[in-house]
C-alpha cells in the first residue's frame, strides 16, 4: 500500500527539554528519550543505568543545544 500525499520536505526539530540516549549492552544504536525537567532526567538515568547504557546528550532550548557534546549547534 502506497502512502498518498506530499512527502515531508522540512526535517523535524527537537522539542525543548533534556535528552538521553539509552542502549542495550552490545547494541550499536539506541533510543532517544526527552524529559522536561532536570530532576526527571536524573531519575530516568538512575532507573536505567543498572541494565542499559545511558548517555546524556544535552539540553535543547529553542532549537539549539545548550550543553552536551553538540553545544551551540542547531538541532537539525
Amino acid at each position: 500500500m502506497e502512502k498518498k500525499g506530499r512527502p515531508v520536505t522540512k526535517p523535524p526539530e527537537l522539542k525543548s527539554g533534556y535528552y538521553l540516549e539509552i542502549k542495550s549492552k552490545g547494541a550499536s544504536s539506541g533510543v532517544k528519550i526527552r524529559r522536561d525537567t532536570k530532576q526527571a532526567m536524573e531519575f530516568t538515568i538512575k532507573q536505567y543505568e543498572k541494565s542499559k547504557i545511558v548517555t546524556y546528550l544535552g539540553e535543547v532550548k529553542d532549537g539549539r543545544w545548550v550543553d552536551g557534546k553538540n553545544k551551540g549547534k542547531k538541532t537539525r
